[in-house]
């Protein structure tokens, strides 16, 4: 197996590593609610997507 002959700089392993960070998740707002949620996905506090309650949600307490 070949092994590498000189060590690589702190830049090019920093170029390489350059798009291997976290990115934020996306979040809308819940028309009904104005909670954030994932897009794409009933919300978790009132259940409705796209207008209409898909979601049986109980209620805390």
């Amino acid at each position: 197996m070949p092994n590498p002959k000189r060590r690589h700089s702190a830049r090019r392993t920093a170029n390489r590593r350059a798009h291997d960070f976290l990115t934020a998740t996306g979040v809308s707002e819940c028309p009904n609610c104005h909670e954030k949620k994932l897009p794409h996905r009933a919300c978790a506090k009132c259940g409705e997507y796209k207008g209409r309650a898909v979601v049986d949600v109980k209620e805390a307490k």
